[in-house]
């Protein structure tokens, strides 16, 4: 059974982006676990389960500054011990699977007025193999095309350009691509590729509806700093619900197994 040293992990008060070397003074999520657990310097330790620390790699380096440090900092303990057993990899990487699905394309749906859709996907089972992933493409790839038109009406100028920026970076905060990163490892399953771009389609949808509005009433030269503020503050409520709930996510993928490892 993997320890923690609580004395250093006292003394981790800021994660950083990206890969760092022990001289550097700073580490990311994962190095941070390694760190805690004894263990040589990596940001693949061997004592956290692969799917989670793949979550937690892709989302440390998608947050900003000011998020990273307050929402993954304390999932770092909950990390520790968590390399348990083939089959626990793939229960986790198919709760991500799940999620992407049913929790956060519905978010981004509901926010481009794609409401039908939304509830479309929150009323799927529950994703848990290939079976179950199989049984909810059609209302995933339907959701996918709605929100495919919805942005591609929301605007291919200025204020669309401007509307892709903030909702692309909204969905990265939100922890998409960090939930990707983990579902992947869901071998076969088409469910999370169009879940995922029915998300970010409907985040970039809902973000040029506030983008152009901005722009339409600003001045030409202030146009594009108003309808990237007016997308990322439409955005900002959904990024926040997805944030807590993408940490109630790893928290659950860490229990799985966790019994089975405290007797190891």
């Amino acid at each position: 059974m993997t320890t923690i040293d609580t004395d250093k992990l006292h003394q981790i008060t800021t994660l950083a982006h990206g890969a760092h070397t022990p001289k550097e003074g700073a580490m990311c999520a994962m190095e941070a676990a390694a760190y805690i657990a004894g263990e040589p310097w990596s940001d693949h330790p061997k004592c956290v389960s692969p799917v989670i620390a793949a979550f937690m790699r892709s989302w440390n380096d998608a947050l900003p500054d000011a998020d990273r440090t307050r929402l993954l900092l304390p999932l770092i303990p909950d990390t520790i011990g968590t390399r348990t057993t083939g089959a626990d990899e793939q229960t986790r990487a198919w709760m991500a699977t799940d999620w992407i699905v049913r929790v956060q394309a519905p978010a981004w749906l509901r926010l481009a007025g794609l409401t039908e859709h939304a509830q479309a996907l929150e009323s799927c089972a529950r994703i848990v193999d290939a079976v179950t992933a199989q049984a909810g493409q059609p209302k995933i790839d339907a959701a996918l095309a709605a929100a495919r038109a919805a942005a591609g009406s929301a605007a291919w100028d200025a204020a669309g350009s401007a509307a892709w920026d903030a909702a692309w970076d909204a969905a990265w905060a939100a922890a998409r691509d960090a939930a990707l990163a983990a579902a992947r490892a869901a071998a076969g399953s088409a469910a999370w590729a169009a879940a995922r771009d029915a998300a970010l389609a409907a985040a970039r949808a809902a973000a040029g509806s506030a983008a152009r509005d901005a722009a339409g009433s600003a001045a030409w030269d202030a146009a594009l700093a108003a309808a990237r503020a007016a997308a990322r503050d439409a955005l900002a409520p959904t990024v926040a619900t997805l944030q807590a709930s993408a940490c109630d996510l790893v928290r659950a993928m860490c229990a799985v197994g966790r019994e089975a490892a405290s007797h190891e």
